[in-house]
């Protein structure tokens, strides 16, 4: 009976020891199943936010390459009408000077998918033959993405600086012609809107060539270059 006893107590410490060491070396294979399945889900969730980025990348690229990309605007004069004639007398030189202001309008196409205000106005300056005779002020506004607007002026001419710009004989030959050829440089700044949500600052210059009818006092022909600088 004693014999029986210790046999049992011996067998016993074996078979609690086994089950022990069984437990901690060889962990459930659901731990491993699950982990697995969470470190492939965590690859797939890194990699769908990788392509989204590249996506998003790409696309913001074909927009600016395309929609968004700024193109020079067109401008066209559209009428001119004689808006007054100042004659002014300087002492002690007695000499007479004559400031002739016209108001000019200009029909300007904005081909890009952003709109251009200018609540500042602008400026243009006028030159004959080289001598600058004239400036320009241009009043704010706006021009609408891939649309028309209208910008007008106020042109102040000084008829006694069109002598240095080639002499009176040169002066008197063109006047008896009925023309003058003239050249305005426009410069207008102002801001880019794209969508409502991009907005950057611009300058807007216009280079133009024209010919100024002396008798209807009207443009006859013209030539413009017009491009924009973000």
């Amino acid at each position: 009976m004693a014999s029986s006893t210790n046999a049992n107590s011996a067998t016993l410490p074996t078979t609690h020891t086994a089950s022990g060491t069984s437990s901690y070396h060889k962990p459930p294979p659901a731990d491993l199943s699950y982990q697995k399945r969470r470190h492939r889900q965590r690859r797939i969730c890194y990699g769908c936010l990788l392509a989204t980025l590249i996506l998003l990348a790409v696309l913001i690229l074909v927009l600016f390459l395309t929609v968004l990309r700024i193109r020079d605007p067109t401008t066209r004069l559209v009428s001119t009408r004689l808006a007054g004639v100042a004659p002014r007398l300087n002492f002690p030189a007695l000499s007479l000077q004559l400031n002739v202001t016209l108001l000019l309008s200009l029909s300007v196409h904005n081909p890009n998918a952003a709109s251009f205000a200018f609540p500042g106005g602008g400026h243009a300056d006028l030159t004959y033959r080289g001598a600058h005779v004239g400036d320009a002020r241009i009043d704010p506004g706006s021009v609408p993405s891939r649309g028309d607007g209208d910008i007008t002026m106020a042109l102040t001419l000084q008829a006694d600086r069109f002598v240095s710009g080639g002499g009176m004989a040169r002066l008197v030959a063109d006047v008896e012609a009925g023309s003058l050829p003239l050249e305005a440089s426009t410069r207008i700044p102002g801001k880019v809107n794209v969508f409502g949500i991009f907005k950057r600052k611009a300058v807007a210059y216009s280079d133009c060539s024209f010919v100024f009818g002396v008798a209807e006092l009207a443009v006859r022909s013209q030539e413009c270059r017009d491009h924009t600088k973000l």
